[in-house]
């Protein structure tokens, strides 16, 4: 089992550490723009909670026979925080260790977290877009309202944007050191072959 060095080690630990925030800064935001909102409405996603401009969204889309947001049709919102938590606990443990397999194991579990919270946006969005109440005020046929997963897109008047917020940046920095800690990793070890 190949040790790492102190200095990959502390490289895990800092992107375990990057965790953290998620509790405290927004994940994710959605924002829409319109003539009659040139300075655009927001709706942001924390780990247990929206803030933002929830209201005045639900306002517009119920005239197109969107689903009312609201923070229970966020089950993620329950047990996000404990995955969250399980994560940066294993991150510790991780860098406690200091082996090259609790490296890649924490890496691949980061990993296999952001797809499936993206996996998750994708058929949030799918369902709010698609499945719209037959009796709205406002129909346009073969229409669907689906919001970008990421990036914009043009719903009728509206300019929608989906993205990551600051706590999702902040771990993906995290992410981005452990692939940091995996290259010097390898460096270091065929240095070592060659000499």
């Amino acid at each position: 089992m190949k040790t790492l060095s102190n200095s990959n080690r502390l490289l895990i630990l800092i992107a375990a550490l990057t965790i953290i925030p998620a509790y405290f800064t927004p994940l994710w935001q959605i924002s829409l723009w319109a003539p009659q909102y040139p300075e655009g409405l927001n709706m942001k996603i924390w780990i247990d909670h929206l803030s933002g401009n929830v209201d005045t969204i639900n306002g517009v889309n119920h005239y197109i026979g969107m689903k009312h947001i609201g923070e229970d049709m966020f089950p993620e919102f329950i047990y996000l925080k404990y995955i969250i938590g399980v994560l940066f606990v294993l991150g510790l443990v991780a860098a406690w260790i200091g082996k090259r397999w609790s490296l890649y194991g924490f890496l691949t579990l980061m990993t296999l977290f952001g797809l499936a919270v993206l996996v998750d946006m994708y058929l949030w969005g799918y369902d709010y877009g698609h499945n719209l109440d037959p009796k709205a005020a406002i129909k346009v046929p073969d229409m669907t309202y689906q919001p970008p997963l990421i990036g914009y897109k043009e719903l009728l008047n509206f300019l929608a944007y989906s993205g990551p917020d600051i706590g999702s940046w902040i771990l993906m920095g995290g992410v981005a050191l452990l692939f940091v800690a995996i290259i010097r990793d390898r460096r270091k070890n065929k240095n070592q072959v060659v000499a």
